[in-house]
C-alpha cells in the first residue's frame, strides 16, 4: 500500500478552542441538551460545524449529559403450586376490543387455575383498580375467597387500594415478572379462546351487547365447551368431580398447595 508520507502523519493544526467554547456556554444555558441539539444550535445560529467534530469536542470537553438509571421494580420468578383444589389461585387479567362505533373496550378476566372456569368476564371501556375490586367482591359472594391472586404488574393491580384490599383479605398477590406473560400462562391460554371463539366472531353493537354475548360465551365455556385439560369434560364437570373426590372444592390449605416439579418453575 502507497501512500504519501505527508499524509500519512499529517495532524490537524486546526484550534477547537473556539468551538469547545462556544459549546461550553451552549452547556450551561441548556445542561441537559445533548451534541446533537447542541449542533442543531450552533446551525441556527449560522455556524456550520460538521457534527462529528462537534461529537469529538463535546466529548473532550466533559459535556455529556449523565443520564439517571431508571429504578425498576424487580420481581423474581417463584415455583408454582401443584394445584389441587379450587380456589386455590386465581388468575387476572385484560383482554381488548372494541365496538361498532369504534370505542375500545376491556374485558376483565378472572380463572380459577385449578378447575379452568372463568369466574368472571366483566366488559367495560375502563377499569380503575377499585372497578377491579367490586368485580373480585362480587365473586366472593359465591365462592370462598382464593389463598392467591395471580396478575402482570398493570397500574390496577399495583395500586394502594387493591394493595390493601388483598392484605385486608388475607389474599396473597403474586406479580409476574415484566415482560413474561407466559408465567400467567392459564389466564393468556383462556384469553386465546375467549379471543377466537367469541371476539374475532361476534359484532358488538355497543356496550350492552358486548356484554351479553360475552356473558352467554362464559356460561358456554364453563357448562358446554369441553375442555382438553380436563380430560375433555367442561370446566363445571370437573369443579364437581373435584368436590365429590376431594369433599371440598371450595378452599384448600397452604399445605395442599406444595411446590410442583422444578419443570413447572417460571
Amino acid at each position: 500500500m502507497e501512500i504519501a508520507e505527508s499524509s500519512f502523519r499529517y495532524r490537524s493544526r486546526r484550534s477547537d478552542e473556539e468551538l469547545r467554547e462556544r459549546l461550553v456556554e451552549l452547556a450551561r444555558r441548556k445542561p441537559r441538551f445533548g451534541y446533537r441539539r447542541l449542533h442543531i444550535l450552533l446551525s441556527s445560529s449560522g455556524e456550520r460545524v460538521n457534527h462529528k467534530r462537534v461529537f469529538r469536542v463535546y466529548r473532550e470537553a466533559g459535556l455529556a449529559v449523565r443520564r439517571k438509571a431508571r429504578k425498576r421494580l424487580v420481581r423474581e420468578g417463584s415455583a408454582r403450586r401443584a394445584l389441587t383444589a379450587a380456589n386455590q389461585e386465581w388468575a387476572v387479567d385484560f383482554a381488548h376490543d372494541a365496538i361498532a362505533g369504534g370505542r375500545a373496550i376491556r374485558v376483565l378476566s378472572v380463572v380459577d387455575e385449578c378447575t379452568r372456569e372463568c369466574l368472571a368476564l366483566e366488559v367495560d371501556t375502563s377499569f380503575a383498580s377499585r372497578r377491579v375490586t367490586r368485580a373480585l367482591e362480587a365473586i366472593l359472594e359465591e365462592r370462598e375467597k382464593p389463598l392467591a391472586i395471580r396478575c402482570d404488574n398493570g397500574p390496577e393491580f399495583t395500586s394502594r387500594h387493591f394493595l390493601a384490599w388483598c392484605i385486608d383479605r388475607g389474599i396473597e398477590l403474586v406479580h409476574i415478572q415484566p415482560g413474561k406473560p407466559q408465567q400467567n400462562g392459564y389466564v393468556e391460554s383462556f384469553h386465546g379462546k375467549l379471543r377466537d371463539e367469541c371476539l374475532n366472531v361476534s359484532w358488538f353493537e355497543n356496550l350492552w351487547d358486548a356484554r351479553r354475548k360475552i356473558a352467554a360465551w362464559r356460561r358456554e365455556f364453563n357448562e358446554e365447551r369441553p375442555h382438553s385439560a380436563l380430560q375433555y369434560a367442561t370446566p363445571a364437570e370437573f369443579a364437581r368431580q373435584l368436590l365429590s373426590s376431594s369433599g371440598s372444592a371450595l378452599r384448600a390449605t397452604p399445605e395442599e398447595g406444595a411446590l410442583s416439579q422444578s419443570a413447572n418453575v417460571v
